[in-house]
């Protein structure tokens, strides 16, 4: 892309920007191979909804994000899970369990979407059934929840911005280096997002 900018006279008067819509968390295959047995959703395979024992479930990677077909067995089906893993020592990789109130650090509790049950597994344990896989998304992890961002142009000074940011501000970004008003954007208006940091156009 560089190369056809530069071939079109267009490099100097392009922003580029490089970021990704997640990370990737790292799988230890050393500490965890999951064989089918013994993940979240097949422990508690008889509190799931069809819909999670079917072809479209259940939603599990390096997180488990599980729907009971009766959320008043919640903390049944979470008991169990704590039962279970410390007497297979953790084969299962379970990390953290979210559920009932807990779920609204991650979802809005009060919506049935979300799920009864959130897994977070131990660092480098992946629910994805893939022995291949050197890394996995989904869940939130550090690794998860932090990408890479660049931003570049001839006419911009080499720097480090330590300061966090979010990809939600590359939209109101790329209207201020166009010279428009990023207030322009309604997601703008109404989360108050700022243009990224440490950057002076023109």
């Amino acid at each position: 892309m560089v190369s056809a900018l530069k071939a079109q006279h267009l490099i100097d008067s392009t922003l580029i920007i490089v970021t990704a819509k997640h990370g990737q968390s790292p799988v230890d295959s050393s500490r965890y191979v999951r064989d089918g047995s013994n993940d979240p959703a097949t422990l508690l395979s008889s509190f799931l909804a069809p819909s999670e024992n079917s072809a479209i479930g259940p939603t599990e990677d390096d997180v488990a994000l599980l729907w009971l077909a009766d959320s008043n067995e919640t903390a049944a089906a979470v008991a169990l899970l704590e039962a279970e893993s410390p007497t297979r020592d953790n084969i299962a990789g379970i990390g953290e369990i979210f559920s009932g109130p807990s779920i609204g650090l991650y979802y809005n509790a009060g919506d049935s979407r979300a799920p009864d049950i959130l897994i977070t597994p131990n660092i480098g344990v992946t629910y994805s059934n893939s022995k291949k896989k050197l890394a996995e998304h989904g869940g939130f992890s550090h690794d998860d929840v932090n990408v890479i961002m660049l931003v570049s142009n001839p006419d911009l000074k080499p720097l480090t911005v330590t300061t966090p940011v979010q990809t939600a501000q590359v939209a109101p970004t790329v209207l201020d280096a166009l010279g428009l008003n990023p207030s322009a954007l309604q997601a703008v208006q109404k989360e108050n997002t700022a243009a990224l940091p440490g950057l002076v156009f023109n």
